[in-house]
């Protein structure tokens, strides 16, 4: 299932329409990842299930400890491979029993630090636009009093 499916691209529509008709009453929305995960799984209990397997399944996975687990794993089974004496032995023990087991975990937690850090950045830019429209919504109702006061002082 896609992270945006039709339904989410017609909500976005409506908001982006609203943004550029009404920016006055706008209120910027923060993004959380339950909500993305229901994009993904959905709100159904069996959604939520997979996404709870599926995050402690990652979160598991994705530590440097299990790439330890699995680089010793994969080293149980070099002495075979080298008794065996053929290169194409020792090539596949090195692509399929090593390399597959432990760069998962080691690109998992590198996809994590990045991910990390995305949402450091998308909390500090949600919070400097949000303090930007409050101010364009002051500067707004500054401008509209001053209006105001030049309307009065042309009727005098």
């Amino acid at each position: 299932m896609s992270a945006e499916s039709p339904t989410e691209d017609k909500v976005h529509e409506r908001a982006m329409n609203e943004a550029r008709t009404t920016p006055l009453l706008f209120i910027p929305r923060h993004i959380l990842n339950v909500d993305i995960r229901r994009q993904v799984h959905g709100a159904s209990a069996v959604g939520g299930f997979n996404a709870a397997v599926a995050l402690m399944v990652t979160k598991v996975v994705g530590t440097m400890y299990c790439a330890y687990a699995f680089a010793l794993i994969a080293f149980v089974a070099l002495p075979a491979a080298i008794q065996q004496g053929s290169a194409t032995v020792l090539v596949n023990w090195l692509s399929s029993n090593f390399l597959q087991l432990v760069l998962l975990p080691i690109i998992i937690v590198g996809q994590n630090v990045i991910s990390a850090a995305q949402d450091a950045r998308a909390e500090a830019d949600h919070e400097t636009l949000t303090a930007l429209h409050m101010m364009s919504r002051q500067q707004l109702a500054i401008l509209e009093g001053q209006t105001e006061i030049l309307d009065l002082l042309k009727q005098r």
